[in-house]
């Protein structure tokens, strides 16, 4: 399993805010998982699962705005 992080540097939803704003998980058959943290102006958490890290890029990126960090 490979973790990462979501490293947001502009928020264009005004839903997650910036900084680190979700934790996930790369599985040894290829999916990835994310769970974002609340945010102050959700107050709600969410827990997505992808085919694979790239569909989660895609959706989550932002056009750069995003950044997907392993650790």
């Amino acid at each position: 399993m490979r973790i990462f992080h979501l490293h947001r540097t502009e928020d264009i939803s005004g839903n997650t805010g910036n900084g680190v704003v979700a934790e996930g998980v790369v599985l040894s058959n290829g999916k990835a998982v994310v769970s974002f943290y609340p945010s102050p102006q959700m107050q709600v958490s969410s827990v997505i699962i992808y085919d694979n890290i790239a569909e989660a890029e895609a959706v989550h990126a932002h056009g750069g705005r995003t950044k997907l960090m392993f650790d």
